[in-house]
């Protein structure tokens, strides 16, 4: 393993070293957005330190190939661990890169072999991989949306982020037409029921969410609403807006972290609220593997 703890897709014969799991069973999760800003990364991060919390074993995929945030934060957690002396589930991470290949098909063929190569390899050993797609409409986020079976999306609660989704009658709030995005994760959903024949459960989830009762929240709601009638996903409640995510990255910890040595944070009623929309999030996704298991944090 190089010295800073991340595998990447050109040392195969780098070991993995966690027990094997039965073949069939690690569910692959994918956070995607075209848009910057919609807390992907948050997301995905809370969602690993969940589920390893929940004595899930837990890959990461990173392809956000310019921002690097995923990366960044789990290499603040090693960090941090190291400076305090403590323990903390850590993700089996590999870094795919895009091709630098000029020819178009010999660089999709390059990034086809390296996402499914680490894909297969997470496989080996994880429960859960959950993959970070990049914020933008390139082959491999194509790839990766294809690739899932479930596809989380978060989507920051206001009409500017809502077009990432869809078009909408300002007046009356019905559905014009599905944007460029979902009509991608259209065709990706086509694609992995026609490779594999199981679907891709799609869930919107409203993020960095007011906890005001605005009227224009209450329009977003209800315009969410109508569109996943429209073109089939299902509405996750989100995480609310809360200065503590900003705080927390420096130091590579999450919400479920706060209790751990060193923290240096006051755990408050805020957080108590934080943690339930968690695991609020996991009891919608509905995530097979996870069906009567207690959510212990």
């Amino acid at each position: 393993m190089p010295a800073d703890g991340f595998r990447t897709v050109d040392a195969p014969d780098s070991p993995l070293t966690l027990r094997q799991s039965p073949e069939g069973e690690c569910r692959v999760i994918v956070v995607g957005n075209e848009k910057g800003g919609a807390g992907k990364s948050t997301v995905s991060m809370h969602l690993a330190v969940a589920l390893m919390r929940m004595e899930q074993r837990v890959g990461i995929i990173d392809l956000d190939v310019r921002q690097r945030t995923l990366t960044r934060y789990l290499e603040n957690r090693l960090r941090w661990m190291q400076s305090t002396g403590s323990k903390l589930p850590m993700p089996e991470i590999i870094r795919v890169d895009a091709s630098t290949e000029r020819d178009l098909d010999t660089a999709e063929r390059e990034e086809t072999e390296r996402l499914m190569g680490a894909i297969e390899r997470l496989k080996q050993v994880s429960d859960f991989i959950i993959i970070d797609a990049p914020g933008g409409d390139t082959f491999l986020s194509r790839l990766a949306h294809t690739s899932a079976d479930t596809l989380i999306t978060p989507l920051n609660d206001s009409f500017v982020d809502f077009d990432l989704l869809g078009d909408v009658n300002p007046q009356t709030l019905e559905v014009i037409r599905p944007s460029f995005y979902s009509e991608m994760v259209w065709n990706c959903r086509k694609k992995k029921a026609q490779a594999s024949r199981k679907p891709i459960d799609w869930v919107v989830m409203r993020n960095r969410v007011s906890p005001l009762e605005a009227r224009n929240k209450q329009k977003v709601g209800e315009a969410l609403s109508n569109l996943s009638k429209r073109i089939g996903f299902r509405l996750a409640p989100g995480l609310s807006e809360r200065v503590i995510y900003r705080e927390l990255f420096p130091a590579g910890l999450t919400l479920l972290d706060l209790t751990e040595r060193g923290s240096n944070v006051a755990f408050t009623m805020s957080h108590v609220a934080a943690r339930q929309e968690l695991r609020d999030l996991l009891i919608l996704l509905q995530l097979p593997s996870l069906a009567g298991a207690e959510i212990a944090f």
